[in-house]
C-alpha cells in the first residue's frame, strides 16, 4: 500500500536544504569572491524555490538564497516592482 507523504511544511526548508550540510562560508563570501559553488550547491537543492521564496519576502540583502545573488535578487525585486 502506498502512502504519500505530505509536502513539508513552509518553514521546515532550511533543515532539508543541501547547505545545511555545507558550510555558511560558501553562501557567505567576502566581497569580490566567487559565488559559483554556492549557486552549485543551490542549482542541486530541491529546497532551492522556497529559499529564493523567503529571501525576497524577507528583503535578504546577503549571500547567496534561493541560487541568486545580492544583485541577481536586487534585479528581480526591481523587474518585479515594474509590473
Amino acid at each position: 500500500m502506498y502512502i504519500e507523504t505530505p509536502a513539508p511544511p513552509h518553514t521546515a526548508w532550511p533543515e532539508q536544504a543541501l547547505c545545511a550540510e555545507t558550510g555558511a562560508d560558501f553562501f557567505f563570501p567576502e566581497p569580490g569572491s566567487s559565488v559559483r559553488e554556492a549557486k552549485r550547491i543551490c542549482g542541486m537543492c530541491a529546497m532551492r524555490s522556497a529559499c529564493l521564496e523567503y529571501a525576497l519576502a524577507n528583503d535578504e540583502r546577503f549571500g547567496v538564497w534561493g541560487g541568486l545573488s545580492e544583485k541577481e535578487r536586487l534585479r528581480l525585486r526591481r523587474a518585479h516592482q515594474q509590473t
